[in-house]
């Protein structure tokens, strides 16, 4: 049965943050101020098991979740990973893939390929080391993010899509070189403009560059035109080179009412079900899981989650929104 909620929304999109965990220490994330040596991660017996996320999973699908996507954290970090791809691959019907920050595709791809995985989404936000490097903040190099999405490339995990995080006073130097190389690998370039989630990344509207800029500065070398949106609900705005040679994509996520349309749910590695990118509080599956709930239950609850959902924070969004205790974009997956 497909669910609807108040503003007459379908659920379409799963994404299930598999951990918590993640090798970098990306500024506009994880900060490493906060998240640092001392930061108690959630313990592995708070953490979902791949069949109760399976089984989870299931009754999305059930309800008429047609894509599902894993985040973390960083997903590549939890052991085991290609056997939960293996798990979610036998669910008909299922647009199954990936978001990472491709430090461990070159070891994984292979194996994920083969476990059933789609596609990946590959994040970077800079091909100039530097900036990479004080981005990540773990000294991590832009030269084995790029081996690992040739090696999803080569292993059939495409068509690729990178994301780029655009800091302004950081990498908008990195906008015009970015889009100049991933149109020649023909790779989907999409730019995210830098969100108020979570409490920790210090966020001020002074570090958004606009996607207005941004187009403007691509389109001034490469002319672009709009594209229409490959389905209802779509968060990226698309466009294409004029010349025909490839695409870029554009998230609004701060200037725009971004996700008017939004049909995306979220499942947090301990269980959680949050109906919203910049939610308060979540609804505890978990509990309901190991407390011995049917099939049946799981899906009543998920029902009464989604039909109550009004979120509209990007229509909505104010000081008195901004300021909001919000939950961090590494625990349920950006």
């Amino acid at each position: 049965m497909t669910l609807i909620d108040t503003l007459n929304r379908p659920l379409r999109d799963l994404r299930i943050s598999v951990t918590d965990r993640c090798n970098f220490r990306c500024v506009y994330c994880m900060p490493r101020e906060i998240f640092g040596p001392d930061h108690q991660f959630l313990h592995r017996d708070k953490i979902l098991t791949f069949e109760e996320i399976t089984r989870l999973s299931r009754v999305f699908v059930a309800h008429g979740v047609r894509k599902i996507r894993l985040t973390g954290g960083e997903p590549l970090v939890r052991k085991d990973f290609p056997g939960l791809i293996a798990m979610l691959a036998s669910i008909p019907d299922l647009d199954l893939t990936l978001t990472t920050n491709g430090s461990m595709l070159p070891k994984f791809a292979g194996a994920l390929k083969d476990a059933g995985l789609k596609r990946v989404t590959v994040s970077l936000d800079s091909l100039d080391n530097k900036i990479f490097k004080s981005m990540n903040d773990v000294d991590f190099p832009v030269e084995k993010v790029l081996e690992g999405m040739d090696a999803a490339a080569e292993a059939g995990l495409g068509p690729i899509k990178v994301n780029m995080v655009v800091k302004r006073g950081v990498s908008e130097s990195s906008i015009l070189p970015m889009a100049r190389f991933f149109r020649e690998k023909g790779y989907i370039l999409r730019f995210i403009e830098y969100m108020d989630v979570g409490n920790s990344n210090g966020w001020r509207m002074d570090d958004v560059l606009p996607v207005s800029e941004i187009l403007k500065m691509i389109g001034a070398e490469m002319p672009l035109e709009p594209l229409d949106p490959n389905y209802h609900g779509e968060v990226a705005g698309r466009w294409r080179y004029k010349d025909g040679r490839g695409e870029i994509g554009m998230i609004a996520s701060v200037t725009q009412a971004f996700c008017r349309d939004c049909n995306r749910a979220r499942l947090s590695a301990e269980g959680k079900l949050y109906t919203c990118l910049f939610a308060i509080k979540g609804h505890d599956l978990r509990a309901l899981l190991r407390d011995g709930a049917s099939d049946d239950e799981l899906s009543q609850e998920i029902a009464r989650v989604w039909n109550k959902r009004a979120d509209r924070y990007s229509e909505i969004r104010s000081e008195n929104t901004i300021a909001l205790p919000k939950v961090e974009m590494s625990h349920i997956g950006g």
